[in-house]
């Protein structure tokens, strides 16, 4: 199940709560019992799989057309 970042405006805690996507914009009240939170953007850094290194396109023959008008 995914987790949920929130902040209350009220008291200004930050808190995290695991629910079901269907569920992921209904109101959710702060652990104090404030009702006025907002949820947060979370970012999630993604690589390749462990220990095979950075993920790089193979040369597609150079430019902005594959090179084909010379634009290498």
């Amino acid at each position: 199940m995914p987790r949920y970042e929130y902040r209350c405006r009220t008291c200004g805690d930050t808190f995290e709560r695991a629910l079901p996507m269907s569920e992921s914009g209904s109101p959710t009240p702060c652990p104090q019992g404030h009702g006025d939170t907002v949820k947060l953007l979370s970012t999630v850094a993604l690589a390749g799989r462990a220990g095979t290194g950075p993920v790089v396109a193979p040369p597609s023959g150079g430019g902005c057309c594959g090179g084909a008008c010379g634009c290498r």
